[in-house]
């Protein structure tokens, strides 16, 4: 009960706040970003995508533009690894500091994203979750940041040097992440998300996950089989 008044109701009005005030307060770094892009590589700034949001629902997300506008037609179409030739060289920083979903800010402020959640995925990833996680993790708000955004921040790395990336993806990536998202869901509180957003900044500014795990102890076990510590 608690958590249903929690997600439905106080967590809306946190996010709205929160989404305001970043907003208002990091407006002179878009302005810089904006800039940077509009002057640089191909003169892109925001890059959209469908992804797969509440109720299964698809909702359109923005970020800031990383890489070349035709990647799909010169690479891989879903998957990204380090390193990337698509990627600008503008765009690599956005990426390596995650400014690049800062965007992402509107969709809270259209009401398809929270700034805690499971993170939204296309309709090709998403579909390799089992279909009762799918359910599960589509009950709630996607967010701009999670325990899978997380312990997956390094997923480029990961992919780097995989050659079938998408099997890869499918049978070592997938069902942690699916793993992690249903914890979330099935635990969502204001203490978690308060520890999910103290532990994104820890990871941008370079805490690893054996460090990060210590405020998720249920999860230590997920991780630890994944190798991910």
């Amino acid at each position: 009960m608690i958590s249903k008044i929690y997600n439905n109701y106080i967590k809306i009005l946190i996010d709205l706040f929160l989404a305001l005030i970043i907003l208002i307060f990091l407006s002179p770094i878009f302005i810089i970003i904006i800039i940077l892009l509009k002057f640089s590589g191909e003169g892109e700034i925001f890059f959209f995508q469908k992804r797969i949001g509440y109720k299964m629902r698809n909702i359109k997300i923005f970020k800031f533009a990383t890489m070349l506008k035709n990647s799909p037609e010169i690479g891989d179409k879903l998957y990204t690894a380090e390193n990337d030739e698509r990627i600008l060289k503008i765009g690599k920083f956005l990426r390596q500091t995650k400014l690049n979903e800062l965007p992402q800010i509107i969709n809270i402020l259209l009401g398809n994203m929270s700034i805690v959640g499971p993170r939204p995925l296309v309709e090709d990833t998403f579909n390799f979750y089992s279909a009762t996680g799918k359910q599960k993790i589509s009950i709630v708000k996607p967010g701009i940041t999670g325990l899978s955004s997380i312990f997956f921040s390094k997923e480029d790395k990961l992919l780097k040097n995989v050659l079938d990336k998408e099997d890869f993806y499918k049978k070592e990536i997938a069902p942690i992440k699916e793993k992690l998202e249903i914890f979330y869901v099935d635990n969502i509180s204001l203490t978690l998300d308060i520890k999910i957003i103290i532990c994104t900044f820890l990871k941008l500014v370079g805490f690893s996950n054996f460090i990060l795990i210590k405020f998720f102890p249920r999860v230590e076990t997920i991780i630890r089989d994944a190798k991910l510590i």
